[in-house]
């Protein structure tokens, strides 16, 4: 069976084709592509479409234009339909947020897109270009199924206690809550570290650290409490998003903008919230952690300051999580920033040892995409950095929902 993965963000589309092994239900789907379509909508798109083996598969396709998520779609189609390309038997989303009524991964059905559409209140800037790629998608390929997988699933094992907001019930009633989000990610580290032979730690900490960042305590594999909220806006400094916020500041925000004139000043204010806030908004520059390093390694002053906040703001939380939990018994760094920047897995851990977090200077530095141990011998909580998967982590969901028939 071959599975067609689709993991959407705002201007970009990636994809994945995976092939499961016949009737063998323990076996891990194998990637067989990979693509890319990236630059949606900015006049300057393009197409990159890869093999296992690294084989670029994209010359005819790298000068294609992508004008907008229908132009996308097209394009991702006719890569993984070209000749010589094994059929799709299903297709697998990653959707950012269920909404009240979904808590699984689940077959995407008539009712279930009324249920995404409602969700849509929710995630605003998010849910609705997954639902017209999705409808696109079901189009162009109508005679496979098609599954929505969520980010909020792996954190549905919050307690009650740290999902409620203190808002009055009738709220709370209609689905505000805290969902979190990266909980494929999540899953997937989890995952990872059984496979690798490690011992499940009972006190977990992992730090998904991207564009978007968040930050969740793990007991036993569970997830019982993250950073992020009823959207991904909160939580911890992100690239474009602010984190965590006084909820007074917001309403500020609000009336100085419709005091300004804007028109849409609900919208304005959730669009600065969302692109132009975190890191950008605090260095000045463009949504890169290593061109901001670079600006503050050079004396920029707002630079120096973008990254202090960023590293403070993750490792409040993570103190926060130790202390929750008492004790940890492993830090865990993800995501592009987690993955690949030593400099801020040293500032975010640094004045943990008396925690019994303690780093390998030597072994930090090394530039390995592959799960590794950084922590040092003396160091009573591992430290791992692990390579989020999280199109496998979809791969797998969807083909256990194939030979379930669900």
């Amino acid at each position: 069976m071959h599975l067609l993965v689709i993991n959407s963000g705002s201007s970009s589309i990636k994809f994945s084709v995976f092939a499961t092994e016949g009737k063998d239900t323990g076996a891990l789907p194998v990637s067989l592509f990979e693509g890319e379509v990236s630059g949606i909508g900015s006049g300057k798109s393009s197409v990159q479409f890869r093999d296992a083996d690294g084989r670029d598969l994209s010359e005819k396709a790298s000068s294609a234009k992508a004008e907008s998520s229908t132009d996308a779609i097209g394009l991702v189609v006719k890569a993984v339909t070209r000749a010589g390309m094994p059929r799709v038997d299903a297709v697998g989303y990653r959707v950012v947020h269920p909404g009240a009524k979904l808590d699984r991964h689940v077959r995407i059905t008539d009712e279930v897109m009324r249920d995404l559409e409602d969700a849509v209140v929710f995630a605003p800037l998010h849910d609705p270009s997954a639902i017209e790629l999705i409808r696109e998608m079901m189009g162009k390929l109508p005679n496979v199924p098609h599954y929505a997988c969520f980010d909020t699933v792996f954190h549905e094992t919050m307690p009650e206690v740290a999902t409620a907001y203190a808002i009055p019930l009738e709220y709370r009633e209609r689905g505000v809550r805290r969902y979190g989000f990266h909980g494929l990610s999540c899953e997937s580290i989890v995952r990872q570290l059984r496979e690798a032979g490690i011992r499940l730690p009972r006190r977990m900490v992992i730090a998904h650290l991207g564009s978007g960042c968040s930050v969740t305590a793990l007991l036993a594999g569970r997830s019982i409490d993250t950073t992020m909220g009823l959207t991904p806006t909160g939580g911890v400094v992100m690239g474009t998003r602010p984190g965590d916020l006084d909820p007074g500041l917001v309403l500020y925000l609000l009336r100085q903008v419709k005091e300004e004139g804007g028109k849409d000043w609900v919208g304005a204010v959730e669009t600065m919230l969302n692109r132009a806030s975190g890191m950008v908004a605090l260095s000045g520059l463009a949504n890169d952690m290593r061109e901001v390093r670079k600006a503050a390694a050079e004396g920029n002053e707002r630079a120096k300051l973008a990254v202090a906040i960023f590293a403070r703001s993750v490792k409040k939380v993570i103190g926060g999580f130790i202390g929750l939990m008492g004790g940890v018994d492993a830090v865990v760094f993800a995501g592009g920033i987690g993955e690949h920047d030593a400099q801020s897995r040293m500032e975010i851990l640094d004045g943990m040892e008396e925690m019994g977090v303690v780093v390998n200077g030597e072994l930090n530095a090394a530039k390995e995409s592959r799960l590794r141990r950084i922590s040092a011998s003396e160091s009573k909580a591992i430290i791992l950095v692990v390579p989020a998967k999280e199109d496998l982590m979809i791969a797998m969901h969807v083909d256990r929902m194939v030979r379930a028939g669900s």
